[in-house]
């Protein structure tokens, strides 16, 4: 009548992990059976992560009258009862360890140092009974408050209590039984001719069962009555099924009630496998394949009042026909604490547990359940407490400045929106416009010598490249897509490689017509238009055939780039191939230092013609401006790589603009009268 005790077993494990109990105490009857407990119980928690702080032994027997007995034992059992740590302790016995505890926990020095901070939550296995014996009646419960006990499943049998209150010693066969029960129960004596008994200590017989207290006797339907109740009723209903299958088998005579008498107690035991009924609680009762009774176990709560009277409160079961996970259900809400632990759930840990942001640490020389909390590397996080290990958070997010918790990373590119995108941009429109009011100027002034001066077809293709250059940081602006990504960095190339052209065309012609005039030069036939513009076309056509192989082979993308900056998402585009990318920008460099080196070279050509002066400053500023962008540009994240290239792209082309142009805008625009033939003649001579 007993259920499946590996249940049992597993639900301590499941009610230890629930409330979070990994350092516990286990007091266990000193018996084999007890042995047998202790070695199945703690394989079982090691293996889940929860640790013995003590084994402690209760004896088998206790006698009052041998006090260095009882000071031995107390001595022992005094050290785990007062350790502040240990909060739980698994109680494994039978019917009578409860009350041998309480007789150990009645020593007077004990008590005195049992304080509130040395209270415990006892749990204790089903073969324990909480009925103590009539000496104990008197005796303190309250270290007892909070018990939580596994209990063979029972229910209320309807009629159970009118049958106790009917039990008068006088009214049963078994006289002997019932009458030490009363004079134990009810501390009287009933009357003997033999001897002398005071009356007020004389049993009557009229005595209530319901008087007596709880720890002493309960009215309410008990496990043991219960099992003794299906017992009987299952070997009832397997009686019948075997007479009744003897029956069938010699129906040509009536059974005896005599046979009944012939019967061997072991031929009703293929009957009572297969016994199936409802009990008069409703309950089903029949036997699995190992011959135990099908039914778990119920989690009961002991509430223990002032008066030394105690209520058992259901607070869960063990459900045998569950899942793993959901074995055991417990009702939190209907637990009362003992006041020492402030009514809430205590803590029964080795050490204060790891918050979130930490993770364990094992100390040298203890059991795993004894630990040091250290902070999470940095970029990983735990979000829970005693987490064994940090983690990393999805790549979309990242870890808060505690590392117990991952945040959404936000979406970021240079915007117009923001201040620096509006700015730049408004820059770039600016500038672009001025270069336009530029080219205009010049076209209106086209037939004025100092704009016919050094290839004015050159003038105007220089300011054309200068006005898109201008416009190329936009492509840099707003939100990456595949068209812009594809047109960004190509589109910068190219139009810059045109115009540092025509800068080297520039330089170079002001070189060939110098070298033209000396007397028996052959280079006059190379002084034209036609050089000019073979310079232009040639040397921007091998930036166009860079930018067609990038983009026929490894063609720039948008990508989400995750990792650079730990607290956003930053919203670029991939070049595709960095070998092409630098080598995009490694040709225009290549142009920019052959344009420098030649005007720099040209710069004192005595020739009224000759702008290499304003052509070597320039460059000097736009070489300068690339030189710098290099170790900027791989230094910067997020925004500020965008922003840097869009710098290096206004800053050079403003710096080509302002030295070439501006110095001729001044001539043409307020010094008129230098802007002559006649002025240029006198310049030259």
């Amino acid at each position: 009548m007993v259920s499946n005790e590996g249940q049992q077993y597993l639900g301590i494990l499941k009610l230890l992990q629930h409330f979070g109990w990994t350092w516990i105490g286990i007091c266990f009857h000193d018996n084999d059976n007890g042995q047998t407990f202790l070695q199945t119980l703690e394989s079982l928690l090691f293996q889940n992560g929860i640790c013995t702080a003590y084994r402690q032994k209760i004896p088998r027997r206790i006698r009052f009258d041998n006090f260095d007995e009882m000071m031995e034992i107390t001595s022992y059992i005094e050290v785990p009862l007062t350790d502040h740590k240990t909060k739980v302790f698994l109680l494994y016995g039978e019917s009578v360890t409860l009350a041998q505890l309480r007789t150990i926990l009645f020593n007077e020095d004990l008590r005195n140092k049992l304080k509130d901070s040395s209270m415990k939550v006892w749990v204790m296995t089903s073969g324990i009974d909480f009925t103590l014996p009539a000496l104990q009646r008197s005796w303190d419960l309250d270290f007892f408050q909070g018990a939580i006990s596994f209990t063979f499943h029972s229910r209320e049998l309807p009629g159970f209590n009118k049958f106790l209150e009917g039990i008068k010693p006088s009214k049963t066969r078994s006289q002997r039984f019932l009458k030490d029960f009363w004079e134990r129960a009810f501390d009287c004596t009933f009357p003997d001719p033999d001897m002398e008994i005071e009356e007020d200590d004389m049993c009557t017989g009229k005595e209530r069962l319901w008087d007596l207290p709880g720890p002493l006797f309960e009215m309410e339907t008990t496990v043991h009555s219960y099992s003794i109740y299906n017992g009987v009723y299952a070997a009832a209903h397997a009686l019948n099924a075997m007479l009744s299958f003897q029956s069938h088998q010699r129906s040509f005579r009536k059974v005896q009630t005599a046979d009944l008498f012939e019967l061997q107690p072991w031929q009703l035991h293929p009957y009572l496998q297969r016994v199936s009924f409802n009990n008069s609680a409703g309950d089903a009762v029949s036997f699995n394949e190992q011959k135990e009774i099908r039914g778990g176990f119920d989690v009961v709560h002991m509430v223990i009042f002032p008066n030394r009277s105690f209520e058992r409160v259901k607070i869960g079961w063990i459900d045998p026909n569950g899942h793993q996970e959901d074995e055991l259900v417990l009702r939190d809400n209907r637990i009362l604490w003992h006041r020492a632990f402030n009514r809430t759930r205590p803590l029964s840990i080795c050490n204060e547990q790891c918050r979130p942001g930490n993770q364990k640490k094992k100390k040298e020389g203890e059991t795993f359940c004894c630990y040091d909390c250290v902070p999470c590397p940095e970029g990983e996080i735990s979000n829970k407490t005693d987490m064994e290990k940090c983690f990393k958070c999805p790549e979309d997010q990242y870890p808060t400045k505690g590392k117990d918790d991952c945040i959404q990373k936000i979406v970021t590119y240079l915007s117009y929106r923001e201040p620096l995108g509006f700015t730049l941009a408004s820059i770039s429109i600016s500038l672009s416009l001025i270069t336009a009011l530029i080219l205009g100027i010049f076209l209106k002034h086209r037939d004025t010598p100092l704009v016919k001066a050094n290839n004015r077809d050159l003038t105007y293709i220089l300011l054309i490249s200068l006005h898109f250059c201008f416009l190329c940081p936009l492509l840099f602006i707003g939100q990456p897509g595949e068209v812009t990504c594809l047109l960004r960095q190509p589109t910068f190339g190219i139009i810059f490689s045109v115009a540092v052209s025509c800068i080297l065309a520039k330089t170079l012609t002001v070189v060939v017509a110098f070298m033209a005039t000396r007397p028996g030069s052959n280079m006059k036939k190379w002084v034209g238009k036609r050089m000019a513009t073979s310079i232009v076309l040639f040397f921007s056509l091998i930036q166009v055939g860079l930018c067609a192989i990038w983009l026929g082979s490894f063609p720039p993308f948008p990508q989400l780039n995750m990792h650079s900056v730990t607290e956003a998402i930053i919203n670029e585009c991939n070049e595709g191939s960095t070998v092409m990318f630098s080598c995009v920008l490694g040709y225009m460099g290549v142009l920019a230092l052959a344009s420098f080196f030649v005007a720099f070279c040209a710069r004192r050509l005595p020739d009224s013609f000759n702008e290499a002066k304003f052509i070597t400053f320039s460059m000097l500023v736009f070489c300068s401006v690339w030189v710098l962008f290099i170790p900027t540009y791989l230094s910067s994240t997020e925004k500020a790589l965008f922003a840097v290239e869009i710098f290096s792209i206004l800053a050079s082309s403003a710096g080509l603009l302002g030295c070439i142009f501006f110095p001729k805008c001044y001539i043409i625009l307020l010094k008129p009268e230098l802007n002559t033939k006649d002025q240029l003649i006198r310049r030259k001579d």
